[in-house]
Protein backbone atom coordinates (compact mmCIF):
# COMPACT_ATOMS: atom_id res chain seq x y z
CA UNK A 1 0.00 0.00 0.00
CA UNK A 2 1.56 3.15 -1.01
CA UNK A 3 2.34 5.41 2.21
CA UNK A 4 1.69 9.46 2.50
CA UNK A 5 3.26 12.08 4.53
CA UNK A 6 0.32 13.99 5.43
CA UNK A 7 1.55 17.40 7.63
CA UNK A 8 -1.23 19.32 9.39
CA UNK A 9 -1.23 22.97 10.61
CA UNK A 10 -3.39 21.96 13.34
CA UNK A 11 -2.82 19.29 16.00
CA UNK A 12 -4.14 16.12 16.13
CA UNK A 13 -4.34 13.65 18.82
CA UNK A 14 -5.24 10.08 16.86
CA UNK A 15 -5.11 8.45 19.21
CA UNK A 16 -7.72 10.53 21.97
CA UNK A 17 -9.62 11.21 18.66
CA UNK A 18 -10.65 8.20 17.32
CA UNK A 19 -11.07 6.06 20.98
CA UNK A 20 -12.76 9.38 22.49
CA UNK A 21 -16.34 8.04 22.14
CA UNK A 22 -17.49 9.23 18.47
CA UNK A 23 -16.46 6.49 16.89
CA UNK A 24 -16.19 2.59 17.11
CA UNK A 25 -14.80 1.53 13.24
CA UNK A 26 -11.35 2.38 13.87
CA UNK A 27 -9.34 -0.29 15.24
CA UNK A 28 -5.52 -1.26 16.11
CA UNK A 29 -4.52 -3.13 13.29
CA UNK A 30 -2.76 -6.29 14.83
CA UNK A 31 -2.98 -5.15 18.34
CA UNK A 32 -0.43 -2.80 17.52
CA UNK A 33 -0.39 0.74 19.25
CA UNK A 34 0.95 2.51 16.48
CA UNK A 35 -1.00 1.42 13.37
CA UNK A 36 -5.23 2.53 13.17
CA UNK A 37 -7.03 0.61 10.27
CA UNK A 38 -10.61 1.11 8.60
CA UNK A 39 -12.68 0.41 5.18
CA UNK A 40 -14.22 4.03 4.19
CA UNK A 41 -16.31 4.14 1.02
CA UNK A 42 -14.75 -0.05 0.79
CA UNK A 43 -10.87 2.04 0.56
CA UNK A 44 -8.69 0.38 3.02
CA UNK A 45 -6.61 3.16 5.08
CA UNK A 46 -4.45 2.48 7.56
CA UNK A 47 -2.71 5.22 9.48
CA UNK A 48 -0.10 6.35 12.36
CA UNK A 49 0.82 9.27 13.99
CA UNK A 50 4.16 10.60 13.34
CA UNK A 51 4.11 13.85 15.52
CA UNK A 52 1.19 16.51 16.53
CA UNK A 53 1.72 17.34 13.08
CA UNK A 54 2.35 14.88 11.17
CA UNK A 55 0.15 11.43 10.26
CA UNK A 56 1.45 8.39 7.78
CA UNK A 57 -1.37 7.31 5.59
CA UNK A 58 -1.51 4.08 3.98
CA UNK A 59 -3.80 3.40 1.19
CA UNK A 60 -4.82 1.42 -2.01
CA UNK A 61 -6.58 5.05 -3.72
CA UNK A 62 -5.13 8.21 -4.67
CA UNK A 63 -9.06 9.67 -3.89
CA UNK A 64 -11.33 8.82 -1.37
CA UNK A 65 -15.03 10.34 -1.95
CA UNK A 66 -13.53 12.12 -4.57
CA UNK A 67 -11.08 14.64 -2.48
CA UNK A 68 -7.67 13.34 -3.06
CA UNK A 69 -5.88 11.78 0.57
CA UNK A 70 -3.93 14.74 1.99
CA UNK A 71 -7.92 16.98 1.16
CA UNK A 72 -9.73 13.83 2.35
CA UNK A 73 -7.92 13.67 5.86
CA UNK A 74 -8.29 17.04 6.61
CA UNK A 75 -11.86 16.88 5.96
CA UNK A 76 -12.49 13.91 7.79
CA UNK A 77 -11.10 15.25 11.02
CA UNK A 78 -12.01 18.26 10.84
CA UNK A 79 -8.45 20.03 10.42
CA UNK A 80 -9.94 22.77 8.90
CA UNK A 81 -11.38 24.16 12.50
CA UNK A 82 -9.24 26.38 14.55
CA UNK A 83 -9.54 24.78 18.12
CA UNK A 84 -8.84 28.19 19.44
CA UNK A 85 -12.39 29.61 18.26
CA UNK A 86 -13.75 27.12 19.30
CA UNK A 87 -14.60 28.34 22.92
CA UNK A 88 -15.67 31.64 23.45
CA UNK A 89 -13.63 34.47 24.07
CA UNK A 90 -13.26 35.12 27.80
CA UNK A 91 -13.99 31.02 28.67
CA UNK A 92 -10.13 30.78 30.16
CA UNK A 93 -10.23 33.70 31.97
CA UNK A 94 -14.04 32.63 33.36
CA UNK A 95 -13.00 29.28 34.53
CA UNK A 96 -9.03 29.14 34.63
CA UNK A 97 -8.83 25.87 36.53
CA UNK A 98 -11.12 24.23 34.06
CA UNK A 99 -8.93 25.92 31.23
CA UNK A 100 -5.55 24.47 32.54
CA UNK A 101 -6.68 20.55 32.28
CA UNK A 102 -8.56 21.09 28.61
CA UNK A 103 -5.79 22.64 26.61
CA UNK A 104 -4.24 18.98 26.67
CA UNK A 105 -7.03 17.88 24.79
CA UNK A 106 -7.75 20.28 21.82
CA UNK A 107 -5.87 18.03 19.49
CA UNK A 108 -8.92 15.57 19.91
CA UNK A 109 -10.93 16.58 16.66
CA UNK A 110 -14.44 16.02 15.73
CA UNK A 111 -14.79 13.65 12.53
CA UNK A 112 -16.85 13.90 9.53
CA UNK A 113 -18.20 10.20 9.55
CA UNK A 114 -20.55 8.53 7.06
CA UNK A 115 -24.16 9.34 8.34
CA UNK A 116 -25.47 5.92 7.82
CA UNK A 117 -23.05 4.45 10.16
CA UNK A 118 -23.16 7.14 12.91
CA UNK A 119 -26.60 6.32 12.93
CA UNK A 120 -26.81 2.44 13.52
CA UNK A 121 -23.22 2.50 15.23
CA UNK A 122 -25.32 4.82 18.13
CA UNK A 123 -28.29 3.20 18.22
CA UNK A 124 -26.33 -0.34 18.52
CA UNK A 125 -24.62 1.16 21.44
CA UNK A 126 -27.43 3.03 23.87
CA UNK A 127 -27.09 2.26 27.34
CA UNK A 128 -23.53 0.48 27.17
CA UNK A 129 -19.92 1.10 27.90
CA UNK A 130 -17.09 2.07 24.90
CA UNK A 131 -15.58 -1.52 25.65
CA UNK A 132 -18.92 -3.06 24.80
CA UNK A 133 -19.80 -0.87 22.05
CA UNK A 134 -16.41 -1.54 20.29
CA UNK A 135 -17.13 -5.21 20.45
CA UNK A 136 -20.91 -4.73 19.87
CA UNK A 137 -20.16 -2.63 16.12
CA UNK A 138 -17.26 -4.94 15.66
CA UNK A 139 -19.70 -8.14 15.24
CA UNK A 140 -22.06 -6.20 13.35
CA UNK A 141 -18.94 -5.28 10.47
CA UNK A 142 -18.06 -8.94 10.39
CA UNK A 143 -21.40 -10.09 10.61
CA UNK A 144 -22.96 -7.89 7.82
CA UNK A 145 -20.49 -5.93 6.32
CA UNK A 146 -18.08 -7.00 3.65
CA UNK A 147 -14.51 -8.53 4.24
CA UNK A 148 -11.28 -6.73 2.66
CA UNK A 149 -8.34 -8.35 2.75
CA UNK A 150 -5.19 -6.05 1.92
CA UNK A 151 -1.83 -6.78 1.88
CA UNK A 152 0.01 -4.21 4.86
CA UNK A 153 3.79 -4.08 5.88
CA UNK A 154 4.52 -8.07 5.15
CA UNK A 155 1.11 -9.17 6.26
CA UNK A 156 -2.80 -9.83 5.00
CA UNK A 157 -4.84 -7.56 6.88
CA UNK A 158 -8.49 -8.15 7.35
CA UNK A 159 -11.02 -5.01 7.56
CA UNK A 160 -14.47 -4.65 6.87
CA UNK A 161 -16.91 -2.17 5.27
CA UNK A 162 -19.65 -0.82 7.14
CA UNK A 163 -22.93 -2.57 6.21
CA UNK A 164 -25.18 -0.85 3.85
CA UNK A 165 -28.71 0.06 4.62
CA UNK A 166 -29.90 -2.77 2.31
CA UNK A 167 -28.08 -5.61 3.83
CA UNK A 168 -29.25 -4.18 7.36
CA UNK A 169 -32.77 -3.76 6.16
CA UNK A 170 -33.00 -7.27 5.18
CA UNK A 171 -31.01 -8.84 8.57
CA UNK A 172 -33.05 -11.19 10.70
CA UNK A 173 -33.71 -9.61 14.02
CA UNK A 174 -33.07 -12.61 16.50
CA UNK A 175 -29.40 -12.70 14.51
CA UNK A 176 -29.14 -9.29 14.45
CA UNK A 177 -29.90 -9.15 18.10
CA UNK A 178 -26.43 -10.51 18.55
CA UNK A 179 -24.64 -7.27 17.78
CA UNK A 180 -27.06 -5.15 19.79
CA UNK A 181 -26.31 -6.66 23.47
CA UNK A 182 -28.84 -9.06 23.23
CA UNK A 183 -31.44 -6.58 22.49
CA UNK A 184 -34.00 -7.81 20.38
CA UNK A 185 -36.10 -4.46 20.46
CA UNK A 186 -33.11 -2.63 19.35
CA UNK A 187 -32.55 -4.92 16.55
CA UNK A 188 -35.79 -4.34 15.01
CA UNK A 189 -35.30 -0.56 15.39
CA UNK A 190 -32.23 -0.55 13.20
CA UNK A 191 -33.92 -3.15 11.13
CA UNK A 192 -36.77 -0.57 10.32
CA UNK A 193 -34.52 2.74 10.26
CA UNK A 194 -31.64 0.57 7.76
CA UNK A 195 -35.28 -0.04 5.49
CA UNK A 196 -36.14 3.81 5.90
CA UNK A 197 -32.47 5.04 4.30
CA UNK A 198 -32.60 1.82 1.66
CA UNK A 199 -35.83 3.04 0.51
CA UNK A 200 -35.46 6.85 0.55
CA UNK A 201 -38.02 7.67 3.21
CA UNK A 202 -35.24 8.19 5.46
CA UNK A 203 -33.21 11.28 3.61
CA UNK A 204 -29.63 11.46 4.76
CA UNK A 205 -29.06 14.06 2.26
CA UNK A 206 -31.68 16.40 3.14
CA UNK A 207 -30.46 16.03 6.43
CA UNK A 208 -26.94 16.78 6.05
CA UNK A 209 -28.23 20.69 4.40
CA UNK A 210 -26.70 22.83 7.58
CA UNK A 211 -29.82 25.16 6.67
CA UNK A 212 -31.76 23.20 8.01
CA UNK A 213 -32.53 24.47 11.89
CA UNK A 214 -30.93 21.90 14.48
CA UNK A 215 -34.49 21.58 16.45
CA UNK A 216 -36.43 20.14 13.19
CA UNK A 217 -33.02 18.01 12.47
CA UNK A 218 -33.52 16.56 16.06
CA UNK A 219 -37.31 16.44 15.56
CA UNK A 220 -37.22 14.29 12.18
CA UNK A 221 -34.65 11.83 13.40
CA UNK A 222 -36.26 11.29 16.81
CA UNK A 223 -39.25 10.39 14.98
CA UNK A 224 -37.67 6.74 14.43
CA UNK A 225 -38.54 4.52 17.13
CA UNK A 226 -34.79 3.34 18.88
CA UNK A 227 -33.33 7.54 18.53
CA UNK A 228 -34.39 9.58 20.86
CA UNK A 229 -32.96 13.24 21.63
CA UNK A 230 -29.06 12.10 23.02
CA UNK A 231 -28.87 9.83 19.47
CA UNK A 232 -30.31 11.87 17.58
CA UNK A 233 -27.79 14.60 18.90
CA UNK A 234 -24.62 12.35 18.40
CA UNK A 235 -26.05 11.43 14.94
CA UNK A 236 -25.93 15.35 14.35
CA UNK A 237 -22.15 15.88 15.57
CA UNK A 238 -20.80 12.85 14.36
CA UNK A 239 -22.65 12.15 11.38
CA UNK A 240 -23.85 15.39 9.44
CA UNK A 241 -21.35 17.76 10.67
CA UNK A 242 -23.61 20.38 12.78
CA UNK A 243 -21.03 20.89 15.59
CA UNK A 244 -24.05 22.95 16.94
CA UNK A 245 -25.69 19.57 18.25
CA UNK A 246 -25.06 18.93 21.54
CA UNK A 247 -25.13 15.56 22.93
CA UNK A 248 -25.63 14.94 26.80
CA UNK A 249 -25.67 11.94 28.40
CA UNK A 250 -24.41 11.43 32.15
CA UNK A 251 -20.88 12.56 32.20
CA UNK A 252 -22.01 15.37 30.30
CA UNK A 253 -24.56 15.88 32.76
CA UNK A 254 -22.00 15.92 35.56
CA UNK A 255 -19.45 18.22 34.13
CA UNK A 256 -22.15 20.68 33.74
CA UNK A 257 -22.82 20.43 37.40
CA UNK A 258 -19.48 20.40 38.55
CA UNK A 259 -18.04 23.02 36.49
CA UNK A 260 -20.53 25.51 35.32
CA UNK A 261 -22.47 25.26 38.55
CA UNK A 262 -25.89 24.10 36.77
CA UNK A 263 -28.79 23.27 39.35
CA UNK A 264 -30.46 21.88 36.16
CA UNK A 265 -27.91 18.94 36.24
CA UNK A 266 -29.08 18.01 39.68
CA UNK A 267 -32.18 16.88 37.94
CA UNK A 268 -33.13 13.33 36.75
CA UNK A 269 -32.22 13.55 32.86
CA UNK A 270 -35.73 13.57 31.79
CA UNK A 271 -36.69 15.25 28.50
CA UNK A 272 -37.41 18.14 29.54
CA UNK A 273 -34.10 18.51 31.93
CA UNK A 274 -32.15 17.68 28.56
CA UNK A 275 -33.51 20.70 26.84
CA UNK A 276 -32.63 22.53 29.46
CA UNK A 277 -29.40 21.67 29.59
CA UNK A 278 -29.09 22.09 25.98
CA UNK A 279 -30.45 25.49 26.20
CA UNK A 280 -27.59 26.38 29.40
CA UNK A 281 -25.07 24.74 27.68
CA UNK A 282 -25.62 27.25 24.71
CA UNK A 283 -25.25 30.09 26.68
CA UNK A 284 -22.10 29.06 28.19
CA UNK A 285 -20.27 28.23 25.02
CA UNK A 286 -20.30 29.08 21.28
CA UNK A 287 -24.11 28.17 20.45
CA UNK A 288 -22.42 27.52 16.51
CA UNK A 289 -19.67 24.98 18.31
CA UNK A 290 -21.18 23.74 21.29
CA UNK A 291 -20.99 20.23 20.40
CA UNK A 292 -17.71 20.58 19.44
CA UNK A 293 -16.49 22.14 22.57
CA UNK A 294 -18.62 19.74 24.48
CA UNK A 295 -16.66 16.76 22.96
CA UNK A 296 -13.37 17.92 24.17
CA UNK A 297 -15.27 18.83 27.55
CA UNK A 298 -16.56 15.72 27.72
CA UNK A 299 -13.15 13.49 26.71
CA UNK A 300 -11.29 15.85 29.39
CA UNK A 301 -13.90 14.61 31.98
CA UNK A 302 -13.47 10.79 31.53
CA UNK A 303 -9.84 10.94 31.67
CA UNK A 304 -9.39 14.22 34.08
CA UNK A 305 -12.33 13.71 36.64
CA UNK A 306 -13.10 10.25 36.23
CA UNK A 307 -9.95 8.88 35.46
CA UNK A 308 -11.14 6.58 32.49
CA UNK A 309 -8.23 4.97 30.33
CA UNK A 310 -9.80 2.69 28.74
CA UNK A 311 -12.12 3.67 25.46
Amino acid sequence: MPCNIITTSEKIDINGTLFSGQSFLWNNIDNSADYYGILINKVPVIMRQLSVNDLEVYTTNNTIGGLNISDFIHQYFTLDIDTNAVFPDGFSRLYPELWQLLTKYFSVRIMRQDPFETMISFMCAQGIGMRLIRKQVSMLLENYGEKRSVSFLGQEIILYQFPSPQRLAEADPLALSSCTNNNRLRALNIIKVSRGVAEGRIKLDYLSDRRLPLSELRSILCQNEGIGYKIADCIALFGLGRFDAFPIDTHVKQYLGKWFNSTTALRSLSSATYLALDREARIILNPDLAGYAGHILFHCWRREIKGLRTF
